[in-house]
């Protein structure tokens, strides 16, 4: 039996027994906590001591073990909870989720961490509980067993073996659990007790132990290897004191064994055990198992015994979307060859084509949704680093995350948390004040950090909101200046906030291993517009700042709208377009140099000719001839000149850097329906290559005027 098939499962719910005993650790009250938040701690250790004890993986049994009864004499009320405390069970999270990634790379954990944490749990429990929590510090690690044999069902005088006075007697159920498994999980019961007897098919898999162990415990290792829904645990009876090993030989007919060596710790039911709910008029054993409630509550699995969830790797999802945008394509490519034919004449194949659009679509939307993962994912890792940062810093700062379920594609969610941890650190270090500065301006002593999502449109939004000092619009001015940086006084406000994304700006005074380099915020805004997104700043000075990100909900397809300049087809995303209309003469207004402007209901916007930006011949280049679309990019608006609006079509996502290079003015490249590539045009850094031409053109004039007047 090869137990390694189920070490990515342990792997992943350990992992996310870990994050939620960081969550709960943080928000722990430490004057009164919350006995359920106790609990939920108390058995992420437990359960990942019983999966590490499982798999083999002894240091990490070990110091869980440790851990773990620490944690028990503190949901006992025999341990008083204290801030160091907490920071404590925090550090030995922390390795014990170190210990997770070393096993998980093949690796053995580092035996001078093990030592250092192990002795100051075991130096806690002497100060604190005069040495109890140190007690079976290191347990023998746990054998992998051998699969169990399958015996006919036992006859029902079985008791429990020796040692076990008062063990109680559970029925296992095991439902639609391949054999592999099966064997598996009835070898882990022998570990508990002694297994009475076990019948049953794939379907429904009974088996009968004898255990001083609890429901509750037992089904915390097993779930390590099948879901919760495939599990039931029913108490039968408490067997009365235990007959000799021999005596239970006799019963079933074969050789008594000699009782293997167990440690005293390990012979008894441990002080973190659950007591099982118990059972008024025990059922014989012969009598059929009724349906109902697990031991731990949870209702028992569908009837035909599939568990709910299916764990899929990433690549098998990626290569799904893959093939899906394959279709788009090919659908594209037909609704293209139909547009050629008589749709009078080809009706049914009109109807046909019209049917497998929709399915594609529905099909597209089907698959993108299993990509979405909510922002949770993100922002639970905040919780942590706010509460380490704020200490270090000596302020009160308490997280708010509003938007958890609002879902982004995996492949954003995984390159968004750089750029987050950076704005969340500014805000801590720049942002919000100490309790002294926050009281002498009549706000409370804690600050608030907020972190917020949510959906609008075809975007993201991602706001990082504090209620600090906000930004000094002098001070940033007076820093620019003396970095050499070209600004006036003139300048918005929004303007002077972008100032801080200027690559080595930074206010600090005091240059810190928290900020102050200068190299943050010019990385956050170069890493979101590689993402197709952009920031945005909004800020009040005394009052706070809030730093938004946009972003698009995935990264795979997008909708489009196909515009022509010259014989060069090119993609707009479609969240980018405001309008389109045809510009009147009287409406365009020159300006210095080159550059024009559009007048749109009482606003002037630059005129952006696309076929100039490119370089593109045969375009038409008097703009009354031209369609204007009115477009926006990072806040900023335009009107883009196009020769011809061909239509809006979905089209699928192929990145140009990996496939060829980066090419100003461009986000990335699509494939059309007659098999040609279309580039897809990224607004906000079109606007910024138009500015750059803009002012070269004005020094090339400046240059050929001071020539002509020298002459």
């Amino acid at each position: 039996m090869d137990i390694t098939d189920f070490y990515d499962t342990f792997f992943e719910e350990a992992a996310e027994l870990l994050e939620d005993m960081e969550r709960h650790l943080l928000e722990l009250d430490i004057e009164s906590p919350d006995p359920e938040q106790l609990n939920a701690i108390f058995r992420a250790a437990h359960s990942i001591k019983g999966g590490a004890g499982t798999f083999g993986f002894d240091v990490l049994q070990r110091t869980t073990h440790i851990f773990e009864n620490i944690l028990d004499h503190l949901r006992r009320g025999e341990l008083k909870l204290r801030r160091d405390i907490v920071d404590t069970f925090l550090e030995t999270k922390d390795m014990l989720q170190d210990q997770l990634a070393a096993y998980r790379n093949g690796s053995e954990p580092d035996p001078e961490a093990f030592a250092r944490i192990c002795q100051t749990l075991q130096q806690m429990a002497l100060e604190e509980l005069g040495g109890q929590g140190t007690e079976a510090a290191v347990p023998a690690p746990i054998p992998v067993a051998e699969p169990a044999p399958s015996p006919e069902p036992e006859p029902e005088a079985a008791e429990a073996p020796a040692g076990e006075a008062g063990a109680e007697r559970l029925r296992v159920v095991l439902l639609g659990v391949a054999e592999k498994d099966r064997e598996l999980l009835i070898g882990e019961l022998g570990h508990f007790g002694s297994i009475l007897g076990q019948t049953g098919d794939v379907q429904r898999y009974e088996v009968e132990l004898a255990t001083g162990e609890s429901a509750d415990d037992i089904e915390a290792v097993l779930c390590f290897v099948v879901e919760p829904e495939q599990l039931e645990i029913q108490v039968l009876a408490a067997a009365p004191a235990a007959p000799s090993k021999a005596a239970v030989a006799a019963a079933r007919d074969e050789a008594p064994q000699p009782e293997p060596e167990t440690p005293a710790a390990e012979k008894t039911a441990p002080a973190a055990a659950l007591a099982a709910p118990p059972v008024p008029s025990p059922a014989p054993a012969a009598a059929a198992p009724q349906p109902g409630p697990t031991a731990s509550g949870k209702p028992p699995a569908n009837g035909n015994g599939e568990s709910t969830t299916l764990r899929v790797p990433v690549t098998k999802v990626d290569q799904i979307i893959n093939l899906v945008g394959e279709l788009v394509i090919t659908q594209s490519m037909l609704d293209q060859m139909l547009g050629r034919l008589d749709g009078a004449t080809h009706s049914e194949l009109v109807n046909g084509i019209a049917l497998l659009q929709r399915n594609a679509r529905d099909l597209q939307e089907a698959v993108m949704s299993i990509r979405m993962v909510p922002m949770d994912f993100v922002f639970s890792r905040f919780p942590r680093q706010v509460h380490d940062l704020a200490a270090k810093l000596g302020k009160e700062v308490e997280l708010v995350t509003v938007g958890k379920s609002t879902e982004l594609d995996k492949s954003l969610v995984e390159r968004i948390v750089d750029p987050l941890n950076h704005l969340v650190r500014n805000s801590l270090d720049h942002g919000i004040e100490s309790p002294e500065v926050r009281e002498a301006a009549g706000k409370p002593r804690t600050g608030r950090l907020t972190l917020s999502a949510q959906h609008q449109g075809g975007n993201i939004l991602i706001d990082v909101i504090d209620d600090g000092a906000g930004l000094n619009r002098d001070r940033l001015l007076a820093k620019a200046r003396s970095n050499g940086l070209a600004v006036s006084d003139s300048m918005s406000d929004d303007e002077v906030w972008q100032l801080i994304f200027a690559p080595g700006f930074s206010t600090a005074e005091v240059v810190s291993d928290v900020s102050g380099r200068g190299v943050g915020m010019d990385v956050v805004k170069r890493n979101i517009q590689s993402l197709g997104g952009h920031v945005q700043i909004l800020s009040r000075q005394g009052q706070g700042t809030t730093t938004r990100i946009v972003l698009p909900l995935t990264l795979a397809i997008l909708d489009g709208m196909s515009i022509r300049a010259g014989e060069e087809i090119f993609i707009l995303p479609l969240n980018a377009v405001i309008e389109s209309l045809q510009p009147r003469s009287e409406d365009i207004y020159a300006m210095a140099g080159t550059d024009q402007l559009l007048k749109v209901r009482d606003e002037y916007l630059p005129l952006l000719p696309l076929h100039q930006v490119f370089g593109i011949p045969g375009a038409r280049t008097r703009p009354s001839e031209c369609i204007a679309v009115i477009v926006q990019g990072e806040g900023t608006r335009c009107a883009l000149l196009v020769d011809e609006l061909v239509g809006q079509q979905q089209v699928v996502v192929k990145n140009l850097e990996t496939n060829y290079r980066k090419v100003p003015g461009v986000s990335a490249a699509t494939i059309l329906g007659d098999g040609s590539v279309s580039l897809i045009l990224d607004i906000a850094d079109l606007q910024r290559l138009n500015r750059r031409q803009s002012a070269a053109r004005q020094e090339r004039a400046a240059a050929i005027e001071q020539e002509l007047m020298l002459s």
